[in-house]
């Protein structure tokens, strides 16, 4: 069935059909067509699943939400250790510090700060030099 071809009266006729209810009046031909397509997809290869339900209804609480929201185990390097990153063809050196890290004879209190000097862009610092995956970042 070619349902471009349908008369309005028809198209609305077969939303009773298929949705068992009358169409709302103010829907425009465009949605009448979405709605009786989603709903003879949605018999051909089902629904919903229940997690996307439960989103869409507000039972299930919001992942992003501040309360909910794991925060990444914070990443911790002793004093002493020296970290080796390669970046566009340099390798960059650091020496861990109980007070930051230093670079180049230079002291910056943190990683984050650093790799930002060394890439010109805002980094996480651990990640840009490979202390925490991207998934453990809050990327996911």
């Amino acid at each position: 069935m070619r349902l471009e071809g349908l008369s309005n009266f028809e198209l609305r006729g077969e939303w009773r059909r298929l949705h068992h209810m009358q169409p709302p009046k103010s829907l425009s031909r465009e949605l009448l067509l979405r709605g009786i397509t989603y709903k003879i997809q949605e018999r051909a290869f089902g629904g919903l699943s229940k997690s996307i339900l439960r989103k869409l209804s507000g039972t299930e609480p919001e992942v992003t939400s501040a309360k909910n929201r794991k925060t990444a185990p914070r990443t911790t390097v002793k004093p002493g250790t020296r970290i080796v990153r390669e970046w566009n063809g340099d390798t960059h050196t650091v020496l861990v510090h109980a007070d930051g890290v230093e670079w180049r004879g230079q002291r910056y209190r943190s990683l984050s700060v650093l790799a930002r000097e060394i890439t010109g862009a805002h980094w996480s610092g651990p990640r840009f030099f490979g202390l925490t995956s991207k998934k453990a970042a809050g990327d996911d």
